[in-house]
C-alpha cells in the first residue's frame, strides 16, 4: 500500500493567532506538516519555527509562495493585508486558508474569489464557529427541520476585555468582531440570506475614545427572506469572561449553543454558586480552530468545496457593511443596496 506524503503547510504571520495554527500544523494534525514560516517582523518567523522544528522561514512572504516544499498556505496577518495575499497565493498556485475578515470591501471579496476561481485553487476562510461541535449541531438540526421554521435567531460575541483601544480601527467591531456573528447566523439559517439590516454602535467601554472613531459595543438586527429576524451584538469588555452564544426559535422547538464556563464543574458555598470561566477564544475554541485547519487539509485531500468559502465571507462582509452604513445613516439598509453598488 502507498503512503501519501504528509501535506507541507506554510504559514504566513507569527502572531498570536498564527502561533496557534503554526502548532496545529506541526502537532496536533496526522498527514500535515509545518513546511514553512513567513512574517516580515525580524526574529518573529525564526522564534515560532525553532519551536516548532521547522526548518525553513522567511522574511519575504514572497519567498515562501515560491518554495516547491509549499503545497498550500494559511495566512494569520492584519485583516488589511489579507485580501493581497489570498490572491498573491493563489496565483502562485497554491491552495489558501484565510483568517477572517477575507476584505473589507466587496471590490476586494470579488477580487479574492476570482483570483482562487481562476487559479483553481481552494479558499477557505476561518470562520471557526462553523466547526464548534454546539455550532455544528445545531446547524444540522435547523437543515434537518427539528424545530420547524426558524422565526428567531441571535449571536453574540463578547470579548473579555478592552486593553488598549487606541490602535483600533474605526468599524472594527463589524468587519473583525460581528463578521464571525453575521456568519454564524447566516450558518444557522441554512437557504436563507439577509434583505434588511438596522444597526446601532457606541463607545460604551471607553467613551473617551469616541472622538477618534472608537464604536466598543453594538447591537445589529438583521431580517431574513425566509421571514426571520436575527439580532447580532458584540461587546468588547465582558469582565466575566469571552461569551460567545448562539440560538434559534423555531415554529416546533428552540436551540440554544455556548457555554462560558471552563468545565461543568460548579462550586456551591457561603457566597452563592460559582463556576470558573473562559477569558480566551484559544481555550473556548481550541478544538474549532483545530478542525478547521482538519477539514482544509481534507479538502486539499479530497478537493471537496470547503466548508467556509470565499462567498460566505463576502456574504457576512455585506451583512457587516449594511450595518456600517445604518450606524452612518440612522436607517435600516437593504443589503440589494450594498450589493447592487459593487456591480
Amino acid at each position: 500500500m502507498t503512503t501519501q506524503p504528509p501535506l507541507a503547510i506554510g504559514l504566513v504571520g507569527a502572531g498570536r493567532m498564527g502561533s496557534f495554527h503554526a502548532e496545529t500544523l506541526a502537532r496536533r494534525l496526522p498527514g500535515v506538516r509545518l513546511a514553512a514560516v513567513a512574517d516580515p517582523a525580524p526574529g518573529a518567523a525564526r522564534r515560532l519555527a525553532d519551536r516548532l522544528d521547522c526548518p525553513t522561514v522567511y522574511t519575504e512572504i514572497g519567498d515562501l509562495l515560491t518554495d516547491p516544499d509549499v503545497d498550500a498556505v494559511v495566512i494569520s496577518t492584519p485583516a488589511r493585508t489579507h485580501t493581497d495575499l489570498v490572491v498573491a497565493v493563489a496565483r502562485a498556485g497554491k491552495a489558501v486558508y484565510c483568517e477572517k475578515p477575507m476584505a473589507t470591501t466587496l471590490a476586494d471579496a470579488d477580487r479574492a474569489i476570482a483570483t482562487a476561481a481562476e487559479a483553481g485553487v481552494p479558499l477557505q476562510i476561518g470562520f471557526n464557529r462553523r466547526y464548534d461541535a454546539g455550532f455544528r449541531a445545531a446547524h444540522d438540526k435547523v437543515a434537518a427541520g427539528s424545530i420547524g421554521t426558524p422565526q428567531l435567531l441571535r449571536s453574540l460575541t463578547r470579548d473579555p476585555k478592552l486593553a488598549d483601544p487606541a490602535p483600533i480601527p474605526p468599524w472594527t467591531i463589524f468587519l473583525e468582531t460581528l463578521i464571525h456573528d453575521f456568519d454564524t447566523l447566516r450558518f444557522l439559517n441554512p437557504g436563507s440570506e439577509p434583505v434588511e439590516v438596522f444597526a446601532m454602535a457606541d463607545a460604551l467601554v471607553r467613551p473617551d475614545f469616541k472622538d477618534r472613531g472608537l464604536l466598543d459595543t453594538a447591537v445589529v438586527t438583521i431580517r431574513f427572506d425566509n421571514g426571520a429576524l436575527a439580532t447580532a451584538e458584540a461587546n468588547f469588555q465582558a469582565v466575566y469572561g469571552y461569551d460567545v452564544r448562539g440560538e434559534v426559535f423555531g415554529s416546533a422547538g428552540m436551540l440554544t449553543m455556548g457555554d462560558i464556563r471552563r468545565t461543568h464543574l460548579m462550586s456551591y458555598g457561603v457566597d452563592g454558586i460559582a463556576a470558573e470561566t473562559v477569558t480566551y477564544d484559544q481555550d473556548l475554541f481550541h478544538d474549532a480552530y483545530v478542525a478547521e485547519l482538519a477539514d482544509f487539509a481534507e479538502t486539499l485531500r479530497t478537493a471537496r468545496t470547503p466548508s467556509a468559502t470565499g462567498e460566505d465571507a463576502r456574504a457576512a462582509l455585506q451583512i457587516a457593511l449594511a450595518a456600517i452604513r445604518s450606524v452612518a445613516k440612522g436607517v435600516p439598509v437593504r443589503i440589494e443596496e450594498i450589493h447592487a453598488e459593487a456591480n
